[in-house]
């Protein structure tokens, strides 16, 4: 008995689709595939939702000292100008010191976010609007949606937080297709 589905594709291309589709769905919420792909995906995301779920406490809140540079009309304060080994004039800038608190992972939280990383794709979302479409772009941390978002959801369950839900057969040919999606 084989340990996971091969979907008749070499491990490269095999491991790129299942990256992929996991991505997508724990980005949009569900994904239309066939039922052996959606089987492999399932296990790959129940598992990282799980992880989140385990560690999604973990953190601890820092104080942190930060500088901030004085600004006038928009500009920065400069404090005075020195001369450095080059002989060249350079800018001192007038700073405020400020502090903040900082939630920061703990040590097993950063490295179930790195096995995340590992496995799940970097997703950018792109303006719908034609007009700043290039600029406007910014890229989503799935990480960060499993830690806020799932793990207090699913905090109380015990697994299974998927659902495939059979819509027929395939028109090409005849693959039983489903919708996986998150509970």
């Amino acid at each position: 008995m084989a340990m996971y589905r091969k979907l008749s594709k070499a491990s490269k291309p095999r491991r790129a689709l299942l990256r992929n589709q996991v991505t997508q769905l724990l980005y949009n919420g569900k994904i239309v595939t066939t039922e052996a792909r959606a089987k492999e995906v399932r296990q790959i995301a129940e598992h990282l939702i799980a992880l989140g779920v385990r560690e999604k406490d973990n953190t601890e809140t820092v104080t942190v000292k930060v500088k901030h540079c004085k600004k006038e009309n928009g500009k920065r304060v400069v404090l005075k100008k020195v001369m450095n080994k080059d002989h060249k004039f350079v800018k001192v800038y007038d700073y405020d010191i400020t502090e903040k608190e900082v939630t920061k992972d703990m040590p097993s939280r950063l490295a179930a976010r790195r096995q995340m990383y590992k496995t799940l794709y970097k997703v950018t979302e792109v303006p719908a609007e034609t007009k700043g479409r290039r600029k406007n772009t910014k890229v989503v941390d799935i990480t960060d949606k499993i830690f806020d978002e799932y793990a207090p959801k699913y905090a109380d369950r015990k697994g299974g937080y998927t659902r495939m839900i059979k819509i027929g057969q395939r028109k090409g040919d005849a693959a039983m297709m489903v919708v996986l999606e998150l509970v």
